[in-house]
């Protein structure tokens, strides 16, 4: 299951988001969004965890909590449309 992880601290890393969400069973990726120009975070990221039970599992229990002095926004990704 592809997860979408909003309202994350800019200073969070690939490494730190997997850490956050390891706890709930396998990551198979995990990675921040950047700004193409900038080179900083836009504030979002995306986990990708393949037993969607674990992955539910981390949604319910980290939607709305404070990480780095920020409440996580965790859902389900939604697919991303192609115009």
């Amino acid at each position: 299951m592809n997860i979408f992880v909003g309202n994350i601290n800019y200073k969070l890393t690939n490494e730190g988001l997997e850490q956050i969400f390891a706890p709930f069973g396998t990551v198979s990726s995990a990675r921040v969004i950047m700004d193409r120009m900038s080179g900083r975070s836009k504030g979002f990221g995306f986990v990708e965890m393949p037993n969607d039970e674990e992955a539910l599992k981390a949604i319910s229990s980290l939607h709305e909590t404070e990480v780095m002095g920020r409440k996580l926004i965790a859902s389900e990704a939604k697919p991303q449309q192609r115009d």
